[in-house]
């Protein structure tokens, strides 16, 4: 069957932006896309592209939606189209992937299990519908916040929220070999982190649940944490800033991530509101990511 793919070229921080407002127009309709930063020698910041696949008899009415939900953003942008194969577009781009090393981490595919270093905390992540494989500069930082948390101290009680794939779950449950909490508001996403924690031999160590942020039985039973993680976004982090605070124990870690670097003072101001001190900022690929910790 062939299809169309939509692409379009813009900036990083707003081709992040429009991702995920495309994200959500055409969520119902199941249409595959991407987003990744294309490398270019000419002078300045490298572009970021967004594709969409879609049948060929459906261009002109999603390039209609896109234009209508776009709107002013629509103005100076070139909506390039070309005919393609019907193909695993998400399979085939992960797989020209290279592993992720961050510390002890390494984040690798299945066509790269040869490639695990000795002695490293392996975690095999395949193509799927779920955001997190490691070369984000959210996951990839998360990973590094992580790895040093964890040569300073060692945890019981840990809560992933926004699991995603499930990889900083199953990356703390390796690296722990402790219980850890791990929840997704996709159903999807719940699904694919359970398959994931099967492939890396941590299902025993984890707990996966579809919630609505902090709203789960599973939550309030497990809390308080000495860890908790939350790779998703800045809006978010800030609206929930004091139910993920009040879930974390005295003398706990929170890492926070998903946040643009110039979105990071806004979320460490409504931390530090909470009563937390920032241990750890540092910035990936423009993306902030930024550990807390909680008086005894």
């Amino acid at each position: 069957m062939i299809q169309s793919r939509i692409s379009l070229r813009l900036d990083a921080p707003e081709a992040r932006r429009i991702y995920i407002m495309l994200e959500a127009l055409f969520e119902d309709d199941g249409y595959a896309m991407s987003h990744f930063e294309v490398e270019s020698d000419a002078p300045g910041p490298n572009q970021w592209s967004i594709d969409i696949y879609v049948p060929k008899d459906a261009i002109d009415e999603v390039l209609a939606r896109l234009t209508d939900r776009l709107g002013s953003d629509a103005l100076g942008l070139q909506f390039n189209q070309e005919d393609v194969e019907d193909q695993d577009w998400v399979a085939l781009s992960l797989e020209g992937l290279k592993p992720v090393s961050a510390g002890r981490f390494f984040v690798h595919g299945a066509h790269d299990t040869a490639r695990r270093p000795a002695g490293a905390v392996s975690i095999e992540i395949e193509a799927g519908q779920a955001f997190g494989t490691g070369h984000h500069g959210t996951t990839a930082g998360c990973l590094e916040a992580l790895e040093d948390l964890l040569r300073r101290r060692s945890f019981q009680n840990m809560f992933d929220l926004g699991t995603g794939t499930g990889l900083l779950a199953i990356a703390l449950a390796k690296a722990c070999h402790q219980p850890v909490l791990a929840s997704d508001i996709d159903a999807v996403s719940v699904k694919i982190a359970s398959e994931n924690a099967l492939l890396n031999r941590v299902a025993n160590w984890l707990q996966i649940i579809e919630a609505d942020g902090m709203h789960h039985p599973a939550i309030r039973d497990n809390a308080p944490f000495d860890l908790i993680v939350a790779n998703i976004l800045a809006g978010p982090l800030m609206q929930m800033a004091g139910e993920i605070g009040g879930q974390l124990a005295a003398g706990g870690s929170l890492v926070l991530s998903g946040i643009l670097d110039e979105q990071a003072d806004r979320v460490v101001a409504a931390y530090i509101a909470r009563r937390l001190r920032l241990q750890r900022r540092a910035s990936r690929e423009g993306w902030t990511t930024l550990t807390f910790h909680a008086a005894l």
